[in-house]
């Protein structure tokens, strides 16, 4: 396996669906995979709406940071899949509150995809941490 790639795993959040790390670390960045708003311990969505799935979703994107010695202050760049366009506002919302610092992630939104487990939220990041472990 090349050296510069480090696979970054935590039971703080759900494990991959598939063939895929958590996340995975390589030349100062963390690229955290596909999060859905699984609640680890349970292994089930947590909540029925998109906007309570999204709030998981970044918690557990918050977890897999962690493991990796980052934060989401580092978070550089953000993609969120929508089941559904409409719900965009209230996931918007709940993106708000976990990006806080004065410089925002760029970010993109796609509506109207077909999402794993039935789920209404899918958010995957990049994150600048040349420091971490």
């Amino acid at each position: 396996m090349y050296e510069n790639l480090k696979a970054i795993a935590t039971t703080e959040a759900p494990a991959a669906l598939g063939a895929y790390s958590q996340a995975v670390q390589a030349n100062g960045f963390i690229f955290v995979s596909g999060q859905l708003g699984i609640d680890p311990a349970t292994g089930e969505l947590d909540g029925v709406e998109a906007a309570d799935q999204a709030a998981r979703a970044l918690k557990n994107i918050t977890n897999i940071l962690a493991a990796a010695g980052c934060g989401v202050e580092h978070v550089c760049r953000a993609t969120i899949y929508l089941r559904n366009v409409e719900d965009f506002a209230a996931v918007d919302a709940v993106y708000a509150k976990t990006f806080t610092g004065t410089v925002k992630p760029a970010r993109v939104a796609f509506g109207n995809n077909m999402i794993p487990k039935g789920a209404l939220v899918e958010i995957d990041v990049i994150a600048a941490c040349p420091d971490a472990a």
